[in-house]
């Protein structure tokens, strides 16, 4: 057990911190310590301010009033590049990668190591391998970042954050799109680091996970700090409890209706691997679905979860096997025929696929039905209105009822509710959502749940994948686990977490 810490152990303290953007309180009044050579977990639903406070730490933007002291001096990041130049380096949620550049110049970007001729690629790569194989990833240097997947985007992000060898290391949602293998490296890098002094900041709402690694907690509510506790004191109940204000669970099946007739059947689905390795992520895979019904495809990062979902939906092309639809075949339909013809899909990268940045959010949430509301060159403002209001309402996104308000003003968990109802918007009878609850709270998640609870009991069928083997056991009838591309077990809604996590091939841990 760490002992505490004494005052002298603080690298760095935040004192009666606010930020405000307009009208809206971000932050109110936070204090918070970072100590030398320990994590800091700092909790908090999507909102809570946790994303702006370390904005603020790390130089990205400037607080309204409130005062950083550094090794007990007072200071003034200017900006990012000055808080990196005086050790502090963040990890940003969303990644912030340049996806048609290679690994080794998105680490490299603007620190580039000069040589006697320009810049020293070879020496530059060469350090890029070395972080690679720090975080037990084989990812060649040259590849472009476009063609990673996402959770193997995150490594690199980790990586170009350690390359600058930091002495505060701000972590946020760094584990979002990690498999448990790679979480577990990180968490060996992460204490790797502490033991040589670093000090880590770390946001996650993966609370169970975070209590790995932590040696305190600090809980924000509304731009508040509500709590603050040595490791000893937290387990999830005080974590909860203090982030929503009561124990929180993520619903149950539901129940009280009778389920329909089949909606979705797949039928000896097999799709490539993209990289032409000459193997099936998903080999053979059938299963049936029926209105009102709800089920969860669990398994490991490479199970073939994802691109099943995106052959389903029509993103990915099939090698073999058919999609069919009320019994309608729609293999051939494109992306929009299938929205068309009642088959959505939430992507597993909201900020990439999910959304469009520069509208709003009611654009955004309008733009998968706007075919209903068009005549030829002209747009209904007043019936495009009604569906932006009517989808507010129901997905209960955080926002003006206009939805005029930007998309990039809305948290994570609200951002993953437009999403939602922008697919809703359409009146689906089939929806897949491909992690949906990644990267956003407890409470955020609890509420997507309800939103496909309800949908259920009109005859929505709703099939979603997930990581995380306890929403597997939130509203799911039932649950289907992969892997290496095929069904390794089928189970009802009340078996355990130890039979799932071994049908996947996962090391259960007693």
């Amino acid at each position: 057990m760490t002992s505490a810490p004494t005052p002298a152990e603080v690298v760095l303290s935040a004192r009666n911190i606010a930020k405000s953007y307009g009208s809206i309180q971000a932050l109110r009044g936070v204090n918070f310590d970072i100590h030398r050579g320990q994590v800091t977990t700092l909790f908090g639903e999507n909102g809570a301010g946790k994303s702006t406070l370390m904005k603020v730490l790390s130089g990205v933007v400037q607080p309204t009033s409130g005062e950083i002291v550094l090794d007990g001096q007072p200071i003034v990041f200017a900006s990012s590049t000055d808080a990196r130049n005086h050790g502090i380096s963040i990890i940003h949620q969303e990644l912030s990668l340049a996806p048609n550049l290679n690994v080794r110049d998105n680490i490299f970007m603007g620190r580039e190591i000069m040589g006697r001729s320009g810049v020293d690629f070879a020496e530059e790569e060469r350090q890029t391998r070395a972080l690679m194989a720090e975080l037990e990833e084989q990812i060649d240097p040259l590849t472009p970042v476009e063609d990673l997947r996402l959770g193997q985007q995150q490594i690199v992000e980790i990586a170009r954050a350690l390359s600058v060898n930091s002495r505060i290391l701000i972590m946020d949602e760094p584990t979002s799109a990690l498999s448990a293998t790679e979480v577990e490296v990180l968490f060996k890098v992460i204490r790797d680091l502490t033991g040589r002094g670093v000090s880590i900041v770390y946001i996650s709402h993966h609370l169970e996970e975070a209590l790995q690694i932590t040696n305190h907690a600090v809980v924000l509510r509304d731009g508040a700090m509500t709590a603050y506790a040595e490791r000893a004191e937290i387990d999830l109940e005080w974590i909860v409890r203090n982030m929503v204000g009561e124990n929180f669970d993520l619903g149950s099946p539901p129940t009280g209706y009778e389920m329909g007739d089949v909606a979705l059947k797949i039928e000896d689905i097999s799709v490539p691997d993209a990289a032409g390795a000459g193997y099936s992520v998903v080999d053979r895979l059938s299963l049936s679905v029926r209105a009102g019904e709800i089920v969860c495809i669990y398994g490991l990062m490479g199970a073939g979860r994802t691109e099943l979902l995106e052959t389903v939906a029509g993103r990915l092309t099939a090698s073999g096997g058919r999609v069919l639809l009320r019994g309608q075949d729609v293999t051939g339909l494109t992306i929009a025929q299938r929205i068309a013809q009642g088959l959505v899909l939430v992507p597993e990268d909201r900020q990439r696929d999910g959304l469009v940045q520069t509208m709003t959010v009611g654009n955004n949430l309008s733009l998968a039905s706007i075919a209903a509301f068009t005549r030829g060159l002209f747009t209904s403002q007043k019936a495009e209105q009604g569906v932006i209001a009517d989808a507010i309402r129901k997905v209960t996104i955080k926002t003006d009822p206009s939805g005029a308000a930007p998309i990039g003003s809305l948290s994570g968990g609200n951002q993953q509710k437009v999403v939602i109802g922008k697919m809703l918007t359409t009146d689906p009878s089939v929806i897949l959502l491909d992690e949906p609850t990644r990267g956003i709270d407890v409470g955020a998640k609890a509420e997507v749940f309800r939103i496909l609870a309800e949908r259920a009991k009109s005859g929505l069928a709703v099939i979603y994948s997930t990581s995380e083997v306890g929403e597997c056991l939130s509203i799911a009838h039932r649950i289907i686990v992969m892997n290496r591309g095929r069904i390794a077990a089928e189970f009802p809604a009340n078996v355990s977490k130890e039979k799932i996590m071994a049908a996947s091939g996962e090391a259960v841990v007693h």
